[in-house]
């Protein structure tokens, strides 16, 4: 059969990763964004608005995809309006490629927030969710934007006869300069001002996190599993959690990537040192670096996105995912987390992203 992808957010790091795997199996590739990234070669680029249905039309008037793989997202102030803008993008794309009648599976990428929800819901009222992550667990009550986007899937698979298939990593792990979620990204850039300045390498988070079990989630192992998922009969219709297969704790792992950039690190102690008041006030100081060692970037805040590094680790509880939906079903990748840490860490070097 001749399959013809259509990544929607394929700048991003799970989109960026997917058209990479896609066309290392073959594929017809399509990358569709807003134009603010760079696509993989021999991706066939296309641009528009998610949220103006014409500009949709005007873009894939000539494409005819046979999977659609939705990885992207809008971040707004509240819940209420990440749910309505979210939710119109899935909406708007789907009902734009209805009219093809050319589809027959769709892959959409959420994450781990559809157990745990916004930070606030469960910080707050002191609910914490039972982990390790389970797919069967059912819904919350608070208001969650990836339950829009699903809806949105499910009525429109409903109507027009593809299948699907939802994927829900933990943090991803990858390189995609600009990404709102960016951990990977975010630690090597704190690192490389910790080594530049000479000052210790401070964990941010929680003693939950510290000492608590985790796990990550290598953008290319979520890549695989999307793709799987695609073309594998027993997968359609299904939800998976995705993971890299091991677990460990922060408080080894922190030290692994304060010895590969040769630098002190300091545990937690006592209290959550949020990062984004570590890193307040170093424009100027990453401006420097940037400058003298010729990196790519000089904006701090276009290589980091410490707010969301903040929110995975001061969790006041441990956070790791079961995997026996896909485990059941012959999903059998494995990827180990420092190799997924130190190869992001060397890429970024070579693209001269960090010094």
């Amino acid at each position: 059969m001749e399959k013809t992808a259509l990544v929607v957010g394929s700048t991003g790091i799970s989109g960026n990763n997917l058209a990479k795997e896609l066309l290392n199996q073959g594929w017809e590739t399509y990358g569709l964004s807003r134009g603010t990234g760079k696509d993989v070669d021999g991706v066939f680029s296309l641009h528009a608005d998610l949220l103006d249905s014409n500009s949709l039309k005007r873009a894939l008037a000539d494409v005819r995809p046979t999977h659609v793989f939705f990885t992207t997202w809008m971040r707004r102030d509240s819940e209420k309006e990440n749910i309505e803008v979210n939710g119109a993008m899935v909406r708007n794309l789907l009902n734009v490629i209805s009219e093809k009648k050319t589809v027959k599976h769709v892959g959409l990428v959420t994450g781990l927030k559809h157990y745990l929800g916004p930070f606030d819901a469960y910080v707050t009222s002191g609910v914490l969710p039972e982990t390790p992550l389970r797919e069967d667990q059912p819904r919350l009550s608070a208001p969650n934007f990836y339950y829009a986007q699903e809806d949105e899937l499910y009525t429109a698979a409903k109507r027009d006869g593809f299948t699907w298939s939802v994927h829900r990593p933990h943090t991803l792990i990858g390189n995609a300069v600009g990404n709102l979620m960016n951990m990977g990204t975010t630690l090597a850039v704190y690192a490389s001002i910790c080594k530049e300045e000479n000052v210790p390498f401070i964990f941010p988070g929680s003693e939950a996190q510290w000492n608590g079990l985790s796990d990550v989630t290598d953008a290319g192992m979520l890549a695989k599993q999307i793709v799987w998922a695609a073309v594998t009969p027993s997968a359609f219709n299904t939800a998976f959690n995705v993971a890299n297969g091991d677990v460990f704790r922060w408080r080894w792992l922190w030290k692994k990537i304060a010895e590969w950039f040769s630098i002190e690190c300091v545990g937690f102690e006592d209290e959550v040192r949020p990062l984004v008041k570590t890193l307040e006030g170093k424009e100027e100081s990453w401006k420097r670096i940037a400058r003298r060692h010729g990196l790519a970037e000089e904006d701090l805040h276009k290589v980091s996105s410490a707010w969301h590094t903040d929110l995975d680790l001061s969790r006041p509880i441990e956070v790791m995912t079961d995997m026996t939906n896909s485990r059941m079903l012959g999903f059998n990748e494995y990827c180990s987390t420092t190799a997924s840490f130190f190869s992001l860490f060397e890429q970024l070097k070579s693209d001269q992203i960090i010094p």
